[in-house]
């Protein structure tokens, strides 16, 4: 049986991360009124990885025999300017998650709760990746994007990327 705050916690993280998900939709409808195809590509995909991850939780919590609460989810409210501002916001909505996959893993290590523990280590090597990936398209942006052409092939590039659904096993 699952702690309490344990359930708590996950049940937050399973809103965060559809959250996520309509953050990153938001992001694909601001490239794609930009006519960035290859952007918005880049974060409908990341969108269905966030809607992903919130099944993972609630399928963690149901096979755990711990009821699931649905949320209301927040309409996306940060400003998006410049081409820049959706990637700055993704890196600093990534580590925020990362935060709460931390608090999340210190919660069930102090109740023992080695199962959730397990459960959790994908997510905190996910977040690594995930930060990982928003710091390279930071990074990308600084070097190509003030350049028409640079932009065009990086956008070109963000069009290709393919959804993978993840392979963990509850």
């Amino acid at each position: 049986m699952l702690d309490k705050k344990v359930i708590k916690l996950l049940n937050q993280q399973v809103n965060k991360e559809f959250y996520s998900a309509y953050l990153y939709l938001d992001f694909a409808n601001f490239y794609s009124a930009k006519g960035l195809d290859g952007f918005a590509n880049w974060y409908e995909i990341q969108a269905m990885e966030e809607r992903d991850h919130a099944m993972l939780f609630y399928r963690y919590l149901h096979n755990n025999n711990a009821g699931v609460e649905l949320e209301a989810i927040d309409k996306p409210s940060v400003k998006l300017d410049s081409l820049m501002d959706p990637l700055k916001e993704g890196l600093k909505h990534e580590e925020y998650v990362t935060g709460l996959i931390h608090d999340l893993y210190s919660a069930a290590h102090e109740a023992k709760d080695y199962r959730t523990m397990q459960f959790l280590d994908w997510f905190v090597k996910e977040q690594g990746e995930e930060e990982v990936n928003a710091n390279d398209m930071i990074t990308k942006m600084e070097l190509f994007g003030s350049d028409p052409k640079g932009l065009y092939m990086l956008n070109s590039e963000l069009k290709s990327r393919v959804y993978s659904a993840p392979s963990l096993v509850l």
